[in-house]
Protein backbone atom coordinates (compact mmCIF):
# COMPACT_ATOMS: atom_id res chain seq x y z
CA UNK A 1 0.00 0.00 0.00
CA UNK A 2 1.57 3.24 -1.18
CA UNK A 3 1.65 6.10 1.62
CA UNK A 4 -0.56 8.06 0.04
CA UNK A 5 -3.29 5.02 0.30
CA UNK A 6 -2.53 5.35 4.06
CA UNK A 7 -2.70 8.82 4.64
CA UNK A 8 -5.80 9.17 2.78
CA UNK A 9 -6.95 6.10 5.01
CA UNK A 10 -5.69 7.58 7.78
CA UNK A 11 -7.87 10.41 7.32
CA UNK A 12 -11.02 8.95 6.71
CA UNK A 13 -10.68 6.28 10.12
CA UNK A 14 -11.42 9.64 11.90
CA UNK A 15 -14.53 10.83 10.03
CA UNK A 16 -16.42 8.30 12.20
CA UNK A 17 -19.30 7.03 13.05
CA UNK A 18 -16.96 5.04 14.96
CA UNK A 19 -13.99 5.97 17.58
CA UNK A 20 -10.81 4.85 15.90
CA UNK A 21 -8.91 3.29 18.98
CA UNK A 22 -5.43 3.84 18.58
CA UNK A 23 -2.92 1.69 20.05
CA UNK A 24 0.83 3.60 20.90
CA UNK A 25 4.00 1.57 20.38
CA UNK A 26 7.52 2.31 20.51
CA UNK A 27 9.32 0.13 18.49
CA UNK A 28 8.65 -2.29 15.60
CA UNK A 29 7.62 -5.50 18.02
CA UNK A 30 5.32 -3.16 19.85
CA UNK A 31 3.90 -2.00 16.81
CA UNK A 32 3.65 -5.27 14.86
CA UNK A 33 1.63 -6.85 18.07
CA UNK A 34 -0.72 -4.26 17.77
CA UNK A 35 -1.31 -4.51 14.26
CA UNK A 36 -1.70 -8.07 14.44
CA UNK A 37 -4.38 -7.90 17.68
CA UNK A 38 -6.85 -5.68 14.85
CA UNK A 39 -5.42 -2.22 14.99
CA UNK A 40 -6.67 -0.79 12.15
CA UNK A 41 -3.51 2.26 12.83
CA UNK A 42 -0.34 2.42 14.49
CA UNK A 43 0.93 5.51 16.88
CA UNK A 44 4.02 5.93 18.62
CA UNK A 45 4.38 7.23 22.35
CA UNK A 46 7.10 10.03 22.69
CA UNK A 47 7.24 9.01 26.25
CA UNK A 48 7.52 5.56 25.66
CA UNK A 49 9.97 5.57 22.55
CA UNK A 50 12.21 7.59 25.05
CA UNK A 51 11.58 5.58 28.04
CA UNK A 52 12.93 2.68 25.54
CA UNK A 53 15.74 4.64 24.66
CA UNK A 54 16.87 5.43 28.12
CA UNK A 55 15.81 9.26 27.66
CA UNK A 56 13.00 11.24 29.47
CA UNK A 57 10.07 12.33 27.67
CA UNK A 58 10.39 16.17 26.03
CA UNK A 59 11.62 16.95 23.36
CA UNK A 60 15.09 15.24 24.25
CA UNK A 61 15.33 12.11 22.57
CA UNK A 62 17.44 12.98 18.92
CA UNK A 63 15.04 13.82 15.69
CA UNK A 64 17.24 11.16 14.37
CA UNK A 65 16.03 8.61 16.48
CA UNK A 66 12.81 9.41 16.33
CA UNK A 67 12.27 8.97 12.12
CA UNK A 68 14.46 5.59 12.30
CA UNK A 69 12.18 4.33 15.24
CA UNK A 70 9.30 5.48 13.02
CA UNK A 71 11.06 3.75 9.72
CA UNK A 72 11.30 0.51 11.83
CA UNK A 73 7.61 0.56 12.66
CA UNK A 74 6.67 1.45 9.01
CA UNK A 75 8.82 -1.98 7.47
CA UNK A 76 6.73 -4.31 10.20
CA UNK A 77 3.30 -2.96 9.66
CA UNK A 78 0.76 -2.55 6.94
CA UNK A 79 -1.12 -0.25 8.79
CA UNK A 80 -0.92 3.45 8.49
CA UNK A 81 1.59 4.64 10.65
CA UNK A 82 1.44 8.43 12.96
CA UNK A 83 4.33 9.69 15.02
CA UNK A 84 3.90 11.47 18.03
CA UNK A 85 6.30 14.12 16.94
CA UNK A 86 6.34 16.18 20.43
CA UNK A 87 6.99 19.96 19.49
CA UNK A 88 8.91 19.12 16.60
CA UNK A 89 12.12 19.04 17.85
CA UNK A 90 12.39 22.46 17.78
CA UNK A 91 10.86 26.11 17.47
CA UNK A 92 12.41 27.43 14.19
CA UNK A 93 10.40 26.99 11.27
CA UNK A 94 12.76 25.97 9.05
CA UNK A 95 14.10 23.09 10.88
CA UNK A 96 11.14 22.41 11.50
CA UNK A 97 10.08 22.31 8.03
CA UNK A 98 13.05 19.94 7.57
CA UNK A 99 12.40 17.75 10.19
CA UNK A 100 8.66 17.17 8.67
CA UNK A 101 10.16 16.00 5.40
CA UNK A 102 12.77 13.84 7.70
CA UNK A 103 9.29 12.24 9.28
CA UNK A 104 7.32 11.70 6.72
CA UNK A 105 10.62 10.37 4.33
CA UNK A 106 10.16 7.94 7.45
CA UNK A 107 6.55 6.66 6.30
CA UNK A 108 4.69 8.36 8.85
CA UNK A 109 0.88 9.58 7.65
CA UNK A 110 0.48 11.47 10.41
CA UNK A 111 1.68 13.46 13.50
CA UNK A 112 0.65 14.59 16.71
CA UNK A 113 2.42 18.00 17.57
CA UNK A 114 2.17 19.73 21.06
CA UNK A 115 1.86 23.03 22.37
CA UNK A 116 3.38 22.21 25.60
CA UNK A 117 3.61 25.61 27.54
CA UNK A 118 4.58 27.70 24.24
CA UNK A 119 2.53 30.81 23.13
CA UNK A 120 -0.33 29.31 20.99
CA UNK A 121 0.31 32.35 18.14
CA UNK A 122 4.06 30.21 17.68
CA UNK A 123 1.89 26.76 17.95
CA UNK A 124 -0.18 28.06 14.86
CA UNK A 125 2.67 29.28 12.93
CA UNK A 126 4.36 25.81 13.04
CA UNK A 127 1.26 24.19 12.39
CA UNK A 128 1.17 26.22 9.36
CA UNK A 129 4.66 25.51 8.61
CA UNK A 130 4.09 21.70 9.07
CA UNK A 131 1.33 21.42 6.75
CA UNK A 132 3.52 23.80 4.05
CA UNK A 133 6.31 20.88 4.59
CA UNK A 134 3.98 18.22 3.84
CA UNK A 135 2.21 19.34 1.42
CA UNK A 136 6.09 20.29 -0.55
CA UNK A 137 6.66 16.48 0.12
CA UNK A 138 3.52 15.74 -1.63
CA UNK A 139 1.74 13.80 1.62
CA UNK A 140 -1.55 14.63 3.03
CA UNK A 141 -0.17 14.67 6.29
CA UNK A 142 -2.70 14.22 9.24
CA UNK A 143 -1.57 17.17 11.80
CA UNK A 144 -2.87 16.19 15.31
CA UNK A 145 -2.88 19.80 16.88
CA UNK A 146 -2.63 18.99 20.93
CA UNK A 147 -3.00 21.60 23.40
CA UNK A 148 -1.88 20.61 27.01
CA UNK A 149 -4.12 23.47 28.98
CA UNK A 150 -5.78 20.06 30.75
CA UNK A 151 -2.48 17.65 30.97
CA UNK A 152 -0.38 20.76 32.46
CA UNK A 153 -2.94 22.40 34.06
CA UNK A 154 -2.30 26.03 32.34
CA UNK A 155 -5.93 26.91 33.04
CA UNK A 156 -8.99 25.56 35.71
CA UNK A 157 -12.48 25.52 35.06
CA UNK A 158 -14.15 27.33 32.59
CA UNK A 159 -11.11 28.80 31.74
CA UNK A 160 -9.57 25.97 30.77
CA UNK A 161 -12.67 24.42 28.29
CA UNK A 162 -12.80 27.89 26.70
CA UNK A 163 -8.78 28.34 26.15
CA UNK A 164 -8.75 25.12 24.79
CA UNK A 165 -11.44 25.63 22.34
CA UNK A 166 -9.50 28.81 21.24
CA UNK A 167 -6.41 27.13 21.01
CA UNK A 168 -8.26 24.07 19.04
CA UNK A 169 -9.49 26.70 16.71
CA UNK A 170 -6.35 28.49 16.33
CA UNK A 171 -4.55 25.20 15.20
CA UNK A 172 -7.28 24.04 12.76
CA UNK A 173 -7.52 27.92 10.92
CA UNK A 174 -3.69 27.23 10.48
CA UNK A 175 -3.98 23.24 9.00
CA UNK A 176 -4.30 21.06 11.53
CA UNK A 177 -6.79 17.92 10.72
CA UNK A 178 -7.45 17.20 14.46
CA UNK A 179 -6.81 18.18 17.72
CA UNK A 180 -5.90 16.55 20.53
CA UNK A 181 -7.15 17.64 24.17
CA UNK A 182 -5.18 15.01 26.61
CA UNK A 183 -6.67 15.54 30.29
CA UNK A 184 -10.01 15.97 29.25
CA UNK A 185 -12.33 13.22 31.32
CA UNK A 186 -15.80 13.92 31.65
CA UNK A 187 -17.94 13.32 29.32
CA UNK A 188 -19.95 16.90 29.37
CA UNK A 189 -16.77 18.09 28.50
CA UNK A 190 -16.01 16.06 25.63
CA UNK A 191 -19.13 16.72 23.85
CA UNK A 192 -18.82 20.03 24.04
CA UNK A 193 -15.00 20.79 22.86
CA UNK A 194 -16.22 18.28 20.15
CA UNK A 195 -18.89 20.21 18.96
CA UNK A 196 -16.98 23.60 19.21
CA UNK A 197 -14.01 22.49 17.51
CA UNK A 198 -14.29 22.00 13.84
CA UNK A 199 -11.85 18.95 13.53
CA UNK A 200 -12.20 15.78 14.51
CA UNK A 201 -11.15 15.46 18.45
CA UNK A 202 -8.85 13.44 20.10
CA UNK A 203 -8.59 12.68 23.73
CA UNK A 204 -6.54 9.97 25.71
CA UNK A 205 -7.33 6.67 27.53
CA UNK A 206 -7.51 8.13 31.50
CA UNK A 207 -9.19 7.08 34.58
CA UNK A 208 -12.61 8.56 34.07
CA UNK A 209 -12.80 8.63 30.24
CA UNK A 210 -16.30 7.38 28.62
CA UNK A 211 -15.20 3.93 26.83
CA UNK A 212 -14.91 4.01 22.41
CA UNK A 213 -18.56 3.78 22.15
CA UNK A 214 -19.91 6.27 24.36
CA UNK A 215 -16.94 8.50 23.04
CA UNK A 216 -18.24 8.22 19.54
CA UNK A 217 -21.86 9.32 20.82
CA UNK A 218 -20.11 12.23 22.64
CA UNK A 219 -18.52 13.67 18.89
CA UNK A 220 -15.29 12.62 19.37
CA UNK A 221 -13.33 10.49 16.89
CA UNK A 222 -10.05 9.33 18.54
CA UNK A 223 -8.91 7.42 21.85
CA UNK A 224 -5.18 7.40 21.97
CA UNK A 225 -3.87 4.55 24.31
CA UNK A 226 -1.27 7.19 25.39
CA UNK A 227 1.58 5.62 27.58
CA UNK A 228 -1.40 2.83 28.40
CA UNK A 229 0.26 0.21 26.58
CA UNK A 230 3.84 0.69 27.61
CA UNK A 231 2.80 0.49 30.93
CA UNK A 232 0.77 -2.53 30.70
CA UNK A 233 3.33 -4.36 28.96
CA UNK A 234 6.21 -3.38 31.72
CA UNK A 235 4.14 -3.77 34.50
CA UNK A 236 4.04 -7.49 33.31
CA UNK A 237 7.67 -7.43 32.59
CA UNK A 238 8.29 -6.40 36.28
CA UNK A 239 6.01 -8.75 37.75
CA UNK A 240 7.60 -11.60 36.06
CA UNK A 241 11.54 -10.96 36.36
CA UNK A 242 10.96 -9.60 40.04
CA UNK A 243 9.25 -13.11 41.00
CA UNK A 244 12.16 -14.95 38.77
CA UNK A 245 14.80 -13.15 40.33
CA UNK A 246 13.25 -13.77 43.97
CA UNK A 247 12.86 -17.63 43.25
CA UNK A 248 14.31 -18.48 40.48
CA UNK A 249 11.67 -20.60 39.37
CA UNK A 250 12.05 -21.17 35.46
CA UNK A 251 8.41 -22.97 34.93
CA UNK A 252 6.83 -19.78 36.59
CA UNK A 253 9.10 -17.40 34.57
CA UNK A 254 7.88 -19.58 30.83
CA UNK A 255 4.24 -19.61 32.27
CA UNK A 256 4.41 -16.21 32.55
CA UNK A 257 5.32 -15.95 29.04
CA UNK A 258 2.54 -18.31 27.39
CA UNK A 259 0.16 -16.82 24.85
CA UNK A 260 3.45 -14.47 23.80
CA UNK A 261 3.37 -13.87 20.16
CA UNK A 262 5.66 -15.78 18.12
CA UNK A 263 7.83 -12.63 16.88
CA UNK A 264 10.40 -14.83 15.01
CA UNK A 265 7.92 -16.23 12.90
CA UNK A 266 6.57 -12.95 12.67
CA UNK A 267 9.65 -11.09 11.27
CA UNK A 268 10.61 -14.15 9.12
CA UNK A 269 8.07 -13.29 7.11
Amino acid sequence: MSQATKAADFAKLHQGPDVLVLPNAWDAASAAVAADAGAEAIATSSAAVAWAHGQADGDILPVEVTCAMVAEIVRAVDVPVSCDFEGGFTDDLATLADNITRVIEAGAVGINFEDGARDPDLHARKVAAARAAAEKAGVALYINARTDIYLKGLAQGDAAEAESIRRGRLYVEAGASGVFVPGAVDAGLIGRLAAAIPAPLNVIAWPGVPDAKALAGLGARRLSAGTGTFRAAFAALSRATSAFLATGDSAALIAAGEGAPQLQKRFSR
